[in-house]
């Protein structure tokens, strides 16, 4: 599978996931596409995620700023493959300001995200990336949120497309957007079917 984490606030209508999914459907392979509406909750997104899809070795996640966050923390607890699109860095620090009432950007529905968040977030701190191997990370120097410095600095020895401009959503994905789905090595349309999870 190819499971798409988006980032804070956003959601499955993400512009990169609506990308990923139509290359996959055009390949006939949206069998082997999932992304699903993650909860406030760090705790609940990653048990949700963990419950849904048990990711595995053969899967890869494909997360977008605190989406690439999560796919982290996933690989490394799970060995699943990763690719990080300018993924948040230090959120249990970043994401404090925003404690509070707020809304989803593709829809204005209210949410809330509270201090206890903050501290989930910082339970999902990965302490080290053990097989860099097993990631792929987009890091665009344009990121106008989070400094492509520390993304790199983060991720030493993985596969890297540094972007010279760009920005924070990638606003370009479409350009190299196959490059991402190259890394998950998904199998053929014939293969489909053969995915337990």
């Amino acid at each position: 599978m190819l499971i798409y984490l988006h980032g804070f606030r956003s959601s499955p209508l993400s512009f990169k996931a609506r990308i990923i999914a139509e290359r996959l459907a055009a390949q006939g392979r949206s069998a082997l596409f999932a992304c699903p509406q993650l909860p406030p909750s760090p705790r609940e997104a990653v048990a949700l995620l963990r419950a849904q899809f048990a990711p595995s070795p053969q899967d890869t996640l494909v997360g977008s700023s605190l989406g690439g966050y999560y796919a982290t923390w996933l690989a490394e607890a799970h060995g699943c493959r990763a690719v990080l699109l300018n993924p948040a860095i230090h959120p249990g620090r970043d994401l404090v300001p925003y404690v509070g009432e707020l809304q989803m950007y593709h829809s204005d529905e209210p949410f809330a995200f509270r201090a206890s968040h903050v501290a989930e977030l910082r339970a999902l701190d990965a302490p080290a990336i053990t097989r860099p191997e097993r990631y792929f990370l987009v890091a665009a120097k344009g990121d106008e949120v989070i400094d492509w410095h520390d993304m790199v600095a983060r991720y030493p020895g993985v596969e890297t497309l540094l972007l010279e401009g760009s920005d924070h959503g990638l606003s370009d994905f479409e350009t190299y957007c196959d490059r991402v789905i190259a890394f998950a090595r998904l199998a053929g349309s014939d293969t489909e079917t053969k995915h337990a999870g």
